[in-house]
């Protein structure tokens, strides 16, 4: 997911795009400690996407106070 992409959304839609990375996120960790993790970018590529909306919402609360 492209930062662009994300802020085209609204703040519930973010919100509920990070709880669905989160959840993702757990599930690919829970296969990695089995080892039946079959692609390890997927991780990887999830961990990023948090981090991307995370940056994304701070920089529009940061918007709203200043």
């Amino acid at each position: 997911m492209k930062a662009d992409e994300i802020r085209e959304f609204d703040e519930v839609e973010m919100s509920a795009r990070l709880k669905e990375l989160r959840e993702e996120r757990f599930k690919l960790r829970f296969k990695a400690s089995m080892m039946e993790l079959e692609n390890p970018g997927t991780l990887r590529r999830v961990r990023r996407d948090i981090a991307r909306l995370r940056t994304i919402l701070r920089e529009r609360e940061l918007a709203k106070n200043a």
